[in-house]
């Protein structure tokens, strides 16, 4: 038995199953073609569940996974059958409020594949090959805040205010 909790892979697809954000920890999955499969096998399992409110709990292929769904992202965070569950929900407690920081609560596929770097960035301050370093969703986003310019300038100004700024600069290029 390990001493420390480890975490096999975390995953983030949508309301079909494909793909967003994925990052694997271990070699139970050498190829991609494994790595769709099981993803397949997850989203197949888990999506007639309403796993909206609270985080849920199952067994698949000698793993367990926890799972929660918002809008159209599905959060998977993948364990060995050894691990502790409530740890890996904490994992995926952290993760999903995380990314809920990064997209301001809008938390949906078309605003996850704009930030997508982002989420990444995200899931390496989590885990590290596979050995959990954070959980607190605000510290993650600091982090993730202080790797990103992209963060930074987000936090400074909201949308509108970006595409004002861009319309003063294009008028302004336009009349010069």
């Amino acid at each position: 038995m390990e001493l420390c909790p480890c975490v096999k892979n975390i995953l983030l697809l949508d309301f079909e199953g494909k793909r967003v954000a994925s990052k694997y920890f271990c070699d139970d999955w050498p190829t991609n073609g494994a790595k769709e499969a099981f993803e397949k096998a997850v989203f197949n399992k888990t999506q007639k569940t309403n796993a909206r409110s609270e985080v849920e709990v199952t067994m698949l292929e000698n793993n367990i996974v926890v799972y929660k769904f918002v809008q159209d992202l599905h959060f998977f965070v993948t364990g060995g059958e050894e691990e502790n569950e409530v740890i890996l929900a904490t994992v995926l407690q952290g993760f999903f409020d995380a990314v809920g920081l990064l997209l301001r609560g809008n938390v949906e596929k078309r605003e996850a594949l704009e930030y997508l770097d982002l989420i990444l960035l995200c899931i390496d301050e989590i885990v590290d090959g596979g050995i959990i370093l954070e959980t607190d969703a605000n510290v993650i986003v600091g982090k993730v805040a202080s790797h990103s310019t992209v963060a930074e300038g987000l936090s400074e100004q909201t949308f509108s205010q970006a595409l004002a700024t861009a319309r003063e600069h294009l008028a302004r290029s336009l009349l010069k």
